[in-house]
């Protein structure tokens, strides 16, 4: 299955990794962005020369007019959705929660708590097969800072995730009996430009080394873990939340 999946921030990091991947299955993928439509274009373009069928989609997953213009863009270029994946997030610069301003918190929590409700939401509605949907598949990205707390970082963006990783576990039980498996990735210390939103560039590289494998992970390494989860090879696979954090 997963032969048309919707992925939310796939301009750039992991996102753009598992919509390249995806297109070399020779799947039909929808790449939204929020800023970057020239990177959202270069996306498509390149999972059509590896064979598969993308249109960029436009949008805010922190406004829910916008997810729902995304799902329906997706739905009128590519046809019904088999699989979902619910990746748009941001984070802030580092920083104690004791200096943290409501203005900063309540963007993270739009983005990453609100956003990735809605997104699930609209995904159940178009894949239940109750409402008309095929089944298929959902995959959340949360982070290994759901369970490390991220103290001294951006312990808002660690409380965000964790709500991703209880979202998983509920919503998995929810549409088990619908045909829609729910699984979600949990990335370590990825070598992205995420890092740099934070204020911190070289983060990844520069405590990857603490890691047990002794480095950072690469986005394609989580593409690859979100891809096993949307195909047929996972088909028994639903509430699962993978860490996918080099044994951090």
């Amino acid at each position: 299955m997963a032969n048309t999946i919707l992925i939310t921030g796939a301009s750039r990091g992991i996102g753009r990794a598992a919509a390249l991947l995806a297109g070399r299955r020779g799947w039909s993928v929808g790449v939204n962005y929020i800023r970057d439509e020239a990177a959202a274009q270069a996306v498509v373009r390149e999972i059509q020369r590896a064979g598969g069928k993308a249109v960029a989609l436009h949008g805010d997953v922190a406004f829910e007019a916008d997810v729902l213009e995304v799902f329906d863009g997706a739905v009128r270029a590519l046809g019904p959705l088999d699989g979902v994946v619910v990746n748009a997030g941001v984070t802030a610069p580092t920083s104690r929660l004791v200096d943290m301003s409501v203005e900063r918190m309540r963007r993270v929590f739009d983005v990453n708590v609100l956003g990735a409700y809605v997104c699930a939401r609209e995904a159940a509605r178009r894949l239940s097969k109750s409402r008309g949907g095929r089944g298929g598949s959902i995959v959340l990205v949360s982070s290994a800072a759901a369970r490390l707390g991220s103290p001294d970082l951006y312990v808002d963006y660690a409380g965000s995730k964790g709500a991703i990783d209880t979202l998983t576990l509920g919503l998995s039980k929810e549409l088990g009996p619908e045909g829609v498996r729910v699984n979600a990735v949990r990335p370590g210390l990825i070598d992205t430009d995420i890092h740099a939103s934070g204020g911190e560039p070289d983060r990844a590289r520069r405590l990857g080394a603490t890691a047990p494998l002794g480095r950072p992970g690469t986005a394609h390494e989580v593409g690859e873990a979100i891809v096993w989860l949307l195909s047929d090879a996972a088909s028994y696979a639903s509430g699962a939340i993978l860490d996918v954090a080099g044994g951090r």
